[in-house]
């Protein structure tokens, strides 16, 4: 079993930034992908960006990359989303997740163990 927990969420305006974080606590978990997901109102959940495990091998939404840049501390358990040039469609509940897997993938089912989530609105 794994826990994770977010932080960082907030209001903002267009064009400011956030940094999320997400502690996993439970069993080590630095072999695994982990990642960051969103749902936006009325849409389904999607992946914003994950990192592999000991590769370190990202993938990022096409809608983010530029702007986002995921990261991760094998020795703390600890993942971090760093949030640059918010925009108002980047408004959601965001969570991180644990892969069951090493690679970092986009697809939800890969991933096993979620956070609760964590608000991010941004205003225009």
């Amino acid at each position: 079993q794994v826990q994770l927990i977010e932080s960082g969420g907030g209001l903002v305006q267009a064009g400011a930034s956030l940094s999320l974080s997400c502690v996993a606590s439970g069993r080590a978990v630095s072999r695994l992908a982990m990642g960051w997901f969103r749902r936006a109102p009325g849409k389904e959940r999607e992946a914003v960006a994950t990192i592999a495990g000991f590769s370190g091998s990202t993938y990022y939404a096409d809608s983010v990359k530029g702007r986002f840049t995921i990261s991760r501390d094998l020795a703390k358990n600890t993942m971090n989303l760093q949030m640059n040039s918010l925009k108002p469609e980047d408004t959601a509940v965001y969570s991180c997740a644990t892969s069951l897997y090493g690679l970092a993938s986009p697809i939800k089912t890969d991933f096993s163990f979620w956070g609760q989530g964590i608000q991010v609105t941004v205003s225009s």
